[in-house]
């Protein structure tokens, strides 16, 4: 008898957040339900689940989670094939760490670029520190197929939906980030990636 799949993600097509999670989800290769929920409107099945009514929002039968780094490493533990986080406590700290300094570093400027309400000279301001941060660190994805690592990991899941939106966030990079440029081409071609990416996120580039 077939079990039913009770596994809901309510995400927003065009959120570089929610998009992480949906790339974990497809890398796992997992049976989800995805519901799409815009910007501003939560659907009241969701306010039912997360006092704060954001997304994205996961939910496994009677669990429900939401902050995007929480839902990757439950996911990455749910479903531990193939795996996205070391195995050893040391290498797993540093990719937490690398997750972090994304959180901090980039996807800050991300959001206020993002944010409508947001003053033109901060959205250039933004722009131009998350160029030149990118193309500084270049050089690091010269050497490893993946970020700083030989195997996909959840920090690939953190920048790649970042990279992704680098022709809506108005950023073009230079020819010295020429490593970076060839680990976007290289991820944006897996299945996995092309299988996470909603109608908003398509009409992207």
């Amino acid at each position: 008898m077939a079990v039913t799949n009770r596994l809901t993600c309510y995400s927003d097509p065009a959120d570089h957040y929610s998009h992480r999670v949906r790339l974990v989800l497809a890398e796992k290769g997992v049976s989800v339900e995805i519901i799409d929920v815009e910007q501003g409107r939560c659907p009241p099945k969701l306010a039912e689940v997360n006092p704060y009514g954001s997304v994205p929002t996961l939910v496994d039968r009677d669990l429900a989670l939401y902050e995007s780094s929480v839902v990757m490493e439950y996911l990455d533990e749910r479903y531990p094939h193939p795996p996205l986080l070391p195995v050893y406590p040391v290498a797993r700290a540093n990719s937490r760490l690398l997750m972090h300094r994304i959180q901090r570093d980039w996807c800050v400027l991300v959001d206020r670029i993002l944010d409508k309400r947001s003053k033109e000279a901060e959205r250039q301001l933004a722009r131009k520190e998350l160029r030149e941060s990118l193309t500084g660190v270049s050089p690091l994805f010269a050497d490893k197929a993946f970020f700083l690592s030989e195997e996909l990991s959840l920090v690939d899941c953190c920048l790649l939906p970042i990279l992704w939106r680098l022709p809506v966030l108005g950023i073009e990079l230079p020819r010295p980030a020429k490593p970076l440029l060839d680990y976007m081409e290289r991820q944006f071609a897996r299945e996995a990636f092309q299988a996470s990416l909603s109608a908003a996120e398509r009409a992207m580039r």
